[in-house]
């Protein structure tokens, strides 16, 4: 099955390229569909944070893994690459060329090269994490991985909450380190015929990006959708509040208490900054996904996705 892996890091123009291939030319129109490779957008009444495609883009050229789960239900890679699969299957009995899109690199590279062969998730271990880390915190967790996989303690980012007890997870369900686990399947799954384009821009050019969509989204009316969630109860100690965009708003005004912070402009701030370090991060990431080919976003990308795609579409 032909699959298009699209990615970039965010703000360089993923959606608005994907638009004027597949949604704006009549001559692709029903002809791809997209699989929502953003680890955010799977959350409901998180729309102006995450950069949802429009309504008005999605009738046109259909979006998958959008809206699938509540801000305080976990997502996982897992997860992922199990819908992203049945999502590709549909899309190819329609005829259609399935495009897996979006900026979590982390997913993408499972999707790519199939799932860690580590051991299942154990509900019992899992909940008895969730609540020494209510107690003790992020540092002594770290501290405990650490000491017993030091390996996957220096790949994770001290707030990645989720890759953190998951390792821990892996070392008293097995007593094996979770960096002893064969990390990916090998190779491109068999299943799928791959087309694999990353796109690139100017550091300089995309940092500028970024900040003027941080200050978009305040205009579009993000500090209000923040407060309707808010107000339905959620707070950064869900998984879909974690999201850049997001936890800038909330301070904790006590242990596991938040309250809004008042300042948009300091919070601005904070979202390009964390934007900016997030794709540094990312364009890290993607440089793991192999068979990639990079385009640059200056030099007629939608030409060059086309020719790639010479005999698929």
């Amino acid at each position: 099955m032909p699959a298009l892996v699209f990615f970039g890091p965010t703000g360089s123009g993923k959606t608005a390229l994907l638009e004027q291939i597949f949604g704006e030319n009549p001559s692709f129109a029903g002809r791809a569909e997209i699989v929502s490779a953003d680890s955010m957008q799977v959350y409901r009444g998180m729309d102006i944070g995450t950069a949802k495609p429009a309504p008005a883009l999605q009738r046109i050229l259909p979006h998958h893994l959008i809206d699938i789960r509540a801000p305080d239900e976990p997502f996982n890679a897992g997860e992922f690459v199990r819908l992203a699969d049945r999502a590709c299957v549909m899309i190819a009995r329609k005829g259609a060329l399935p495009v897996v899109s979006g900026g979590a690199g982390f997913y993408l590279k499972h999707f790519v090269q199939g799932l860690p062969q580590a051991p299942p998730s154990d509900g019992a271990i899992r909940r008895r994490l969730k609540a020494e880390l209510e107690r003790q915190g992020i540092p002594f967790l770290m501290a405990e991985l650490q000491a017993l996989d030091p390996v996957s303690a220096g790949r994770i980012h001290p707030n990645d909450v989720y890759r953190l007890l998951r390792a821990l997870e892996v070392c008293r369900l097995t007593g094996r380190p979770l960096s002893s686990f064969p990390s990916f399947s090998g190779g491109s799954r068999p299943a799928y015929r791959f087309i694999i384009i990353g796109l690139e821009r100017d550091r300089a050019d995309l940092y500028q990006r970024i900040n003027r969509r941080a200050a978009a989204m305040l205009s579009a009316g993000l500090q209000e959708e923040v407060r309707r969630l808010f107000d339905a109860g959620y707070t950064p100690s869900d998984p879909g509040l974690r999201a850049i965009g997001y936890k800038e708003f909330f301070e904790e005004a006590a242990p596991g208490r938040y309250e809004l912070v008042p300042d948009t402009a300091a919070v601005e701030a904070l979202v390009s900054r964390n934007c900016r370090r997030y794709a540094k991060r990312q364009i890290t990431c993607f440089s793991a996904i192999p068979g990639a080919c990079w385009i640059s976003a200056y030099d007629n990308p939608a030409q060059r996705i086309l020719r790639a795609l010479d005999g698929v579409l």
